[in-house]
């Protein structure tokens, strides 16, 4: 059974969102998803500055099985990306909800809104 934090929003690609105390919000991927890649072993992480529309990829992440692209969740500019991945990738396996992968602006925050709780997301992955 996955972890779920009742914290965070998800999108059905398995991304979580966490709105900050700042305004900013962070981008992960979730537990079911990264027990579904296995052993990470690359993140290629989106360029600070972009402008990255809801459901359009931002990234990808490598594994032993397969490359999965990371989607944005919320449409937003890339304030900053986790450098922390680049050695140590295995944190997205280790650490889920606390190895984020990029910081965005968000360009609407309502935008949240339209994502997953807790509850829906454990329905989309038949939890």
């Amino acid at each position: 059974m996955s972890n779920i934090p009742a914290d965070l929003r998800f999108a059905e690609s398995h991304e979580w969102a966490r709105l900050e105390a700042d305004g900013t919000v962070l981008i992960g991927i979730s537990d079911h998803a990264q027990k579904a890649l296995g052993d990470v072993v690359f993140v290629e992480l989106p360029e600070v500055g972009k402008a990255l529309k809801a459901g359009n990829p931002a990234g990808v992440v490598e594994s032993v099985k397969a490359a999965s692209d990371i989607y944005a969740p919320i449409g937003g500019k890339v304030l900053a990306v986790n450098e922390e991945l680049n050695e140590s990738p295995e944190l997205l396996n280790d650490e889920p909800y606390d190895a984020w992968i990029f910081k965005l602006q968000p360009t609407d925050k309502s935008d949240l809104k339209n994502l997953l709780d807790a509850a829906g997301y454990k329905k989309v992955i038949g939890e």
